[in-house]
């Protein structure tokens, strides 16, 4: 683990929690609260401005949707496949996704605060223009993710594989990539001050940075 990992704080989940149906709720519904969805599946739904506290998902399928503006407060995603979900401008607090597809998932614009994303498959998902303070990437695929001109205070990337991961306009200052993995990236070398990176990383950055290197 890279060193001075941010301190999240954890989800608040109720003991108790109502088992209630994915598919049929949302359709009549824009606040949940103190609820499970588990096993279920929505398809082809287009929802703005839903909120979600206190909730956990567990092994649910999302297809063809898009839920911008949602808020997700105190928040689980266990098992989840939300590949190419439009979830742009969300508000995102005490939020853990673990275990979670998000192929081509859509964060751009998301505002997100004491998030964990443990050993999830987010290739080209795209978090640009996001707001991420107190964040965390732990041993997730990244590979071709966007964080274009994105907004980075006190997040972390832990064993995450990065390979040709857009981190252009990011300030980089206080960033450890040291044991994340890519042999591609692309950053603005005026926010590289600061950052962390292993020794073997270092070549690739001077490239990067227009250096020629003599072997």
């Amino acid at each position: 683990m890279t060193e001075n990992m941010p301190i999240l704080q954890p989800p608040r989940i109720p003991k108790r929690l109502t088992n209630t149906s994915l598919k049929d709720e949302m359709k009549n519904e824009k606040f949940f609260t103190a609820s499970c969805f588990a096993d279920g599946e929505i398809r082809d739904e287009s929802i703005e401005k839903l909120c979600f506290d206190k909730v956990v998902f567990k092994n649910c399928t999302f297809i063809n949707v898009s839920f911008r503006f949602i808020e997700l407060t105190d928040v689980i995603f266990e098992k989840c496949d939300l590949s190419n979900v439009d979830f742009s401008d969300a508000v995102i607090h005490r939020a853990e996704i673990k275990g979670c597809k998000l192929l081509g998932t859509n964060l751009a614009e998301s505002t997100c605060r004491n998030v964990l994303f443990d050993h999830c498959s987010a290739d080209y998902a795209s978090l640009s223009y996001s707001d991420q303070k107190q964040v965390k990437y732990q041993s997730c695929s990244l590979n071709s993710a966007d964080f274009y001109e994105s907004e980075f205070e006190d997040v972390g990337f832990d064993q995450c594989r990065l390979n040709q991961a857009n981190l252009s306009g990011v300030n980089l200052r206080g960033i450890d990539l040291s044991n994340s993995s890519f042999d591609s990236i692309t950053i603005s070398s005026e926010k590289l001050a600061g950052c962390t990176i292993s020794s073997e990383q270092a070549i690739g950055f001077a490239r990067v940075l227009g250096l020629i290197i003599k072997e």
